[in-house]
């Protein structure tokens, strides 16, 4: 079992750590929010007053943040991780869902003082957190996954291995710019399904059966009353949320004009989805786009 320090317990964060305690690993872990701390602590982890506190002599430093600015400003700027925890050599992996810019300059900061990387965002939400099912798209050295696959494994249940530094995030972001433009095309196909008077659980019983199945569709389906698991049977509540989902579809809108890619449909979802956040649903799950598009008109 290994010593871990783990920067970032939110809702993510929060029961991907508790399941490493759960699976043995004596987790130490930081947040800014007290609250976090506390769940850590009742969960069976300790604390540390600061993410170098948390990271102090860990065989294995996890950060799961919100964006590629608090990455960088983490491990490489103020709170500068690299430089602290160098001397110990332990493996590094960050689960946050960044742009491939951040990810490879952060792995290439880490190699350079002598310390391996992994990117290895996740899926499978809050409810994956918690079970522990989540996947992980990894990208960094074979060695360094050989390295980071066991402690993985225990907040996880399927682990992929996608390439060099910076494809888990590459990974990543195709990833959810397809679950984005997959949702929206479920939205339009049941709200049009309830103007031509069927009713949704029959639709969504005979869907899932049918050639437009997919995981947004048979376990997320975003019209009320199809799903008993769903966001959309609590009112949305997450799940993923709607602000999250907008950033990945912008990251993956920005790689495809660095890259030259032609993605109309992603940059068409993305304007679905700044229209939910602009709505101020933003913190609700982003199957709450089928909601936005049932007050569309027409045209």
């Amino acid at each position: 079992m290994a010593k871990i320090g783990f920067i970032g317990l939110g809702n993510m964060g929060g029961p991907m750590a508790a399941n490493l305690v759960k699976a043995g690993h004596t987790v130490t872990g930081f947040d800014l929010v007290p609250a976090s701390l506390q769940a850590l602590q009742a969960a069976g982890g300790a604390v540390a007053g600061s993410a170098a506190e948390a990271a102090k002599d860990a065989e294995v430093v996890i950060t799961m943040l919100p964006a590629g600015e608090h990455v960088r400003q983490v491990w490489l700027h103020q709170g500068g991780l690299i430089d602290v925890v160098k001397q110990a050599g332990p493996l590094l992996i960050d689960c946050s869902t960044i742009d491939v810019a951040s990810a490879r300059e952060v792995a290439s900061a880490a190699e350079a003082a002598g310390l391996s990387m992994l990117d290895a965002p996740v899926s499978g939400g809050t409810t994956g957190a918690q079970a522990g099912t989540l996947t992980f798209m990894v990208g960094g050295s074979e060695d360094a996954f050989a390295r980071g696959q066991a402690i993985l494994q225990g907040m996880g249940k399927n682990i992929f291995h996608a390439g060099g530094p910076g494809a888990g995030q590459a990974v990543k972001i195709c990833n959810n710019m397809m679950l984005a433009i997959n949702m929206v095309g479920v939205a339009e196909g049941f709200l049009l399904a309830q103007k031509l008077g069927l009713d949704w659980q029959k639709l969504h019983a005979i869907c899932s059966t049918a050639t437009a199945n997919s995981w947004a569709l048979s376990n997320y389906c975003p019209a009320p009353g199809t799903v008993p698991t769903a966001p959309s049977a609590r009112d949305y509540a997450p799940g993923f949320m709607a602000a999250l989902m907008l950033k990945d579809v912008k990251l993956s809108q920005a790689a495809a004009d660095q890259t030259g890619s032609p993605t109309p449909l992603a940059a068409q979802a993305l304007s679905f989805y700044q229209a939910v956040v602009d709505a101020g649903d933003g913190a609700k799950d982003f199957s709450v786009v089928f909601r936005w598009l049932a007050e569309q008109p027409r045209g």
